[in-house]
């Protein structure tokens, strides 16, 4: 059986991501901030959790020591911060750490796994915000952040190992606590394109961006 990590499993698309792989039969880990709401979570899904806090370094090897060998990454957190990134410079710095630094110290975390199997998967969530090809929209640091985790995400195939692919994937609007009330889709149809990328698109697909399933530009 398959193991995923799915970083802010709790509430939101994550949330969503982790239900539909255990629908499917994967044993699913959820990376939580907040430990007590984690807990709760857990049990509603039936997996596991661990605490796993993105502006807290020293909670990444606990956290995946913790969850055992991981077969699929998907690092789904996020931050959004509307302030100007010269008014709010400290804003721009939180939306790196958590939306880029944080997903390479992760990615970097489950490698040696990965490697010894022969095989992984890893899908950062990203957005249209963060990609040249749709004017790099997003407000304050998210889309300079999410363009970095595209970036990684289309350069890192050079360096992974055999039978190890990485993604990004954009969920679209969707109806969560970051995208507010009007936002038309589901957590449901955000999250089935990273479903498809770690369980149904061919294994050799990797460095790709991807949004409904279907390859985008940057």
């Amino acid at each position: 059986m398959a193991r995923a990590l799915v970083t802010g499993g709790n509430r939101g698309i994550g949330y969503a991501i982790a239900q539909g792989l255990i629908a499917r039969g994967v044993d699913v880990v959820i990376g939580v901030r907040d430990a007590q709401a984690g807990a709760a979570v857990a049990e509603t899904l039936g997996c596991a959790w661990v605490h796993l806090d993105l502006e807290a370094p020293e909670t990444f090897y606990p956290a995946i020591a913790a969850a055992g060998d991981i077969d699929i990454l998907i690092n789904n957190a996020g931050i959004l911060i509307e302030d100007s990134m010269i008014y709010n410079p400290d804003g721009l710095r939180r939306s790196m750490q958590v939306m880029f630094h944080a997903p390479f110290d992760l990615i970097c975390g489950v490698l040696p796994y990965m490697t010894r199997a022969g095989a992984g998967r890893i899908i950062n969530l990203t957005s249209g915000w963060g990609a040249y090809d749709e004017g790099m929209e997003g407000p304050g640091g998210y889309g300079v952040a999410k363009a970095a985790l595209n970036a990684l995400s289309y350069a890192l195939p050079r360096d992974l190992p055999p039978g190890v692919s990485v993604n990004a994937m954009c969920p679209g609007w969707v109806h969560t606590r970051m995208g507010g009330n009007a936002a038309p889709r589901t957590p449901e149809e955000g999250a089935d394109t990273a479903i498809w990328l770690a369980l149904d698109a061919p294994g050799d697909v990797t460095g790709k961006f991807f949004r409904d399933r279907q390859e985008k530009a940057w």
